[in-house]
């Protein structure tokens, strides 16, 4: 065997062709950074079992910050080579930042090689969690459970108001805070729309048939109320849930504040 074929842990699914891809870029590193070579990480469509024909490569190469000066990523047709600090994947990107669209990337991606000692892959793991405390900061001090009540109740208006177009506009506008509310109060980061429907089939959310949740999205995007007012009744369940775990509610106060609109939601 070659140093890479005994070093590399290669998932069943990747093809002959992407696996030599791999070895050569773990070669290449380990012959230019030795033991600054730290770990790599496949994520992308090709590391979830998801390629095509016309899916490169992503992988994650994670390095010493002497390995890591100057290596910028390194982009072809085949295989996009990314450098990364193995100290810059112990910090978590706050919501909201420009560095927390890559958090989800780390979500259920091989870690090909791990040289750190388990080190990277319990950090893989917590760039894709959300524990408490981040998830009560996304949901409250960045306003996506309330952003998310704002669009579902205009949309609601809207279609009490016979205004079908703007319910249909809201309704749509709601969905991209409904998913943060549902996945931050899962504990996970909102995956790319791209694959959304993947992580909800074969990693579920605690609590949701991944139909039930897919259909009540797409019902949403046609602007159903009655889908709309699905949604709210078990997104409130889930609040009260996270509640109950805390020392004091801290979503509930949130909804009530609503007081009789809510009204709307319960028709």
């Amino acid at each position: 065997m070659t140093t890479t074929d005994s070093v590399l842990r290669l998932p069943e699914h990747v093809s002959q062709e992407r696996r030599d891809v791999l070895h050569e870029v773990a070669a290449r590193n380990l012959e230019d950074h030795g033991d600054d070579l730290v770990a790599m990480v496949l994520s992308g469509s090709v590391g979830r079992g998801l390629a095509t024909s016309s899916s490169d490569v992503d992988v994650y190469v994670v390095l010493t910050e002497q390995g890591a000066a100057g290596r910028r990523t390194r982009h072809s047709d085949v295989v996009d080579e990314i450098p990364v600090p193995v100290r810059e994947l112990d910090d978590l990107p706050v919501f909201g930042t420009e560095g927390w669209y890559r958090r989800w990337s780390f979500a259920w991606a091989p870690v090909l090689l791990d040289r750190s000692g388990g080190r990277v892959a319990d950090a893989v793991r917590r760039q894709a969690s959300v524990d408490a405390v981040e998830a009560e900061s996304i949901l409250l001090e960045h306003d996506r459970l309330d952003g998310w009540l704002n669009y579902a109740y205009r949309a609601l208006k809207n279609d009490r108001d016979g205004r079908p177009l703007e319910r249909r506009l809201d309704a749509a506008e709601s969905v991209p805070w409904l998913l943060d509310v549902v996945f931050s109060l899962a504990g996970r980061v909102r995956p790319y729309h791209k694959y959304l429907p993947w992580e909800l089939r074969t990693h579920p959310l605690p609590g949701w048939e991944a139909e039930r949740l897919l259909g009540l999205v797409v019902g949403t995007l046609d602007g159903d109320p009655a889908a709309v007012r699905e949604t709210y009744s078990e997104v409130v369940a889930r609040c009260s849930a996270f509640d109950a775990e805390r020392p004091r509610p801290v979503l509930g106060p949130v909804v009530d504040a609503w007081g009789d609109e809510l009204k709307l939601f319960r028709t």
